[in-house]
């Protein structure tokens, strides 16, 4: 059984995460130098993206964020995922992915992209059904 209740659905995916980067950011490094060593890291585009958000630059948080959401789909399928299934937001190295998701999810609305704001958002809940919520957009 899925972390969900799902008797038929795959496993959840628990993604490993990338301790270097998120040990740096923890630290306080610069995002953009953390994005730059470790460009695989949807945790360092999430933390670029964010910001931007907050800064009123919505196309620049897009593309962060769009990278971080393709970074994240990477590894999601290296790990087993195949474009379905439970991705839980209680799994700290699967922030990463979620949040970047949720910044590209508000990206798309600052910008008009309502389809793509809503696909984020369908994304967000097949992940997690708290995820979205827990990233500020429930």
């Amino acid at each position: 059984m899925t972390s969900f209740g799902d008797l038929l659905g795959p496993a959840p995916t628990l993604l490993p995460g990338d301790d270097d980067a998120e040990s740096a950011l923890l630290n306080h490094a610069d995002p953009k130098s953390v994005a730059a060593e470790h460009p695989s890291a949807s945790i360092a585009w999430a933390a670029l993206a964010e910001p931007a958000l907050e800064a009123g630059e919505p196309v620049m948080a897009y593309a962060y964020a769009r990278t971080g959401y393709h970074r994240g789909l990477d590894q999601l399928r290296r790990n087993g995922w195949k474009g379905f299934g439970a991705v839980p937001y209680s799994h700290e190295p699967n922030r990463g992915f979620l949040r970047a998701v949720a910044a590209l999810a508000r990206a798309a609305r600052e910008i008009g992209e309502t389809e793509e704001f809503e696909r984020c958002l369908a994304l967000l809940e097949d992940c997690d059904p708290k995820a979205a919520g827990e990233l500020g957009l429930g």
